[in-house]
C-alpha cells in the first residue's frame, strides 16, 4: 500500500523539480543508488520496471527506503497495464509512470488514489488525462518535442503540469530551456545515473551529480 497520496507526491515532484529514473537487476547495487540519491538530496525515485523479476527487485527496495531513508518516495515507471500497476500498487509504489495513456491503468491508480503519470504526446492526450484526473502530464519521449511545445500548451493551458523525459541532461542550458518553458519538474535516467556511475559503483559521484541538478533546478526557479 503506497505510503504517500497523489497530492503529497506531486507536491514533492513540484518541490524537488527532478525525478531520477533507474532500473538495475543487482538489488544491493539499487540500495546504493537509492542511497546516494537521497544523499544528494532527492526524495523521488522512479524504477522503471522493464527487466525480468523486477516486481522482486522493487520490493526489496522499496522496504529498504521505507526502512532506511524516511521521506523517500518510491514509484515505478516503465507500465503498460493495469495488471501490472496493481501488482507494483500492492508492494507500495506510491506513483505509478506509464510511456502512453492508458484508461485501465488510471482507473486502477484513481481507486487507489495512487498518482499516474501518463506518458502524453498531444495536446488532446493531455486533455483525456487531465479530465481522466491526472496530476502530472509525463511528456515523452521530451526529446521528440522540446520546451517549445510544453510552452505552447502552458499558453492556454496553464494549469496543466509537465514532466519531460527523456532528452533532459544535467546542463544548465538545457535545464534552463525546460523550467523557462514551465514544466513542473523534470524525469532524468542516463543522463544522471549513467552507465559508467554504474559500472564504476562511483556512488559518491552520483551523490555530487544529483545536488548539483537539484540546486540548480532551484537557481532557475529563482
Amino acid at each position: 500500500m503506497a505510503q504517500y497520496s497523489r497530492i503529497e507526491v506531486a507536491s514533492v515532484m513540484k518541490e524537488n523539480g527532478m525525478v531520477p529514473l533507474f532500473y538495475h537487476p543487482d538489488i544491493e547495487l539499487g540500495k546504493n543508488v537509492l542511497k546516494a540519491c537521497y544523499d544528494g538530496g532527492s526524495r523521488l525515485m522512479e524504477f522503471t520496471a522493464r527487466g525480468d523479476f523486477a516486481f522482486e527487485v522493487f520490493s526489496e527496495l522499496n522496504k529498504y527506503a521505507i526502512k532506511a531513508l524516511p521521506g523517500m518516495i518510491m514509484g515505478v515507471g516503465s507500465i503498460t497495464d493495469a495488471a501490472a500497476a496493481s501488482l507494483f500498487m500492492q508492494m507500495g509504489a506510491n506513483f505509478i509512470v506509464t510511456p502512453s495513456l492508458r484508461e485501465d491503468i488510471a482507473i486502477a491508480c484513481n481507486r487507489r488514489k495512487v498518482l499516474w503519470s501518463p506518458g502524453c504526446g498531444s495536446l488532446t492526450e493531455i486533455n483525456r488525462a487531465e479530465e481522466m484526473g491526472c496530476e502530472i502530464i509525463k511528456l515523452f519521449p521530451g526529446s521528440t518535442y522540446g520546451p517549445g511545445f510544453v510552452k505552447a500548451i502552458r499558453g492556454p493551458q496553464p494549469w496543466t503540469s509537465i514532466m519531460p523525459t527523456g532528452g533532459v541532461t544535467t546542463e544548465e542550458a538545457n535545464l534552463k530551456g525546460w523550467f523557462d518553458a514551465g514544466v513542473t519538474c523534470v524525469g532524468m535516467g542516463s543522463q544522471l545515473i549513467s552507465k559508467d556511475i554504474l559500472a564504476n559503483k562511483d556512488y559518491n559521484g552520483l551523490e555530487q551529480k544529483v545536488s548539483h541538478a537539484l540546486e540548480l533546478i532551484k537557481k532557475l526557479r529563482a
